[in-house]
Formats: structure tokens, sequence, C-alpha cells
């Protein structure tokens, strides 16, 4: 097999065409997604139906020449581009909501108020663990804000529990949106 018949400028051009349609598969993915958590029925179809045509039109021509080495990786590196763009456009396009639930033995008042602090609306509860009286802190956050969340309850105990899952949220109180400051050393 010789690896110039591979690396002609047509080649190259319907490599990087396979390469845009399988980023557009996955970010379509994506966004179906969030449409069928949302129960957006018609939506969610109507993208199925598109990110089946171009896995299709896709497949067919990667898999016709397996030996075709620069087509697969156009097609396993636009999955990989694609995951992440549409992960990009979940985030940028769609308000998705976390609850962020942090127990604590000894630290809860200071972790609670170190988020109210950073705006962050925060319901305490006491219970019970294994070893006594816990204090259960929960929030809801907007997804973007959970890794300042982590970051202010690491700051209060690096060794705190913390539980974080998918919400929907409805009614109630939540802070205008604070100011998102990176977590230390990232810029």
């Amino acid at each position: 097999m010789n690896i110039a018949t591979f690396l002609t400028l047509e080649a190259l051009l319907f490599a990087l065409l396979l390469f845009a349609l399988r980023v557009l598969n996955y970010a379509v993915s994506t966004v179906r997604l969030v449409f069928i958590a949302r129960g957006r029925r018609f939506l969610s179809s109507v993208l199925a139906f598109l990110e089946a045509l171009i896995f299709a039109l896709v497949i067919a021509n990667v898999v016709n020449d397996l030996q075709n080495v620069v087509n697969l990786i156009a097609y396993c590196l636009g999955a990989s581009v694609g995951n992440y763009v549409g992960m990009v456009l979940e985030a940028r396009l769609f308000k998705t909501f976390n609850t962020v639930q942090v127990i604590s033995p000894q630290h809860g008042e200071a972790i609670a108020k170190a988020l109210r602090d950073n705006g962050f609306a925060v319901t305490e509860t006491i219970g019970r663990g294994r070893d006594g009286e816990v204090t259960i802190l929960r929030t809801a956050v907007m997804s973007r804000y959970i890794p300042r969340v982590m970051e202010i309850v690491r700051d209060v105990q690096p060794d705190a529990f913390i539980e974080v899952e998918s919400a929907t949220v409805y009614h109630g109180w939540m802070p205008g949106v604070p100011p998102y400051r990176p977590p230390r050393g990232k810029a």
C-alpha cells in the first residue's frame, strides 16, 4: 500500500469533509440528548433523523475502504472534536443545573458561609452519620459553576463529602449569577 495514494488534494479534502460531518454528527447528538432530558420529543426526533443521516453518510464512506488511514483518522478525530464541540454548545446554549450536596461533620457552617459569601444559595440540614451529627448542605447551581463551588468547599474542608447530581429547577430563590472565578492556577 502506497501512502502517497491517500495524500492527494482530493483525498485530503474528502477526509476533511468526513471530519467536519463527524464533528457535526456528535454536536447534534449532544444537543439531541439535552432535548430528550427536557422532554422536547419533536425536536429530539428531528435531530435524531439528522444525526442518523449524517452518520450513515460518513460511516458508509469510511467502512467502504478501511485501508484508507487518512479517512479513518479523520473519522475518529471528528468524533473526538465533535464530542468537545457538543459539550461547548451545551454549556453555552442551555442553562443546565446541578444540585451539590456537601456533608461535613465539623465545618458545615463555615462551608455554608463561604458559599453564601460567593453568591450561592445554601440550605442547611442537620443529619446523623455513622460517627454522629453532620451538616448537610444543598445548593442548586448552573452547571458551569460546579468547579467554583468545589473550590470553595475544598478551601474550607479539603476532604468534605461532595455529591453532584443533575437537577431540574422550577421554583425557589437563586441568586444572580455570581461572577465565575476559575480554579486557582487556571487562566
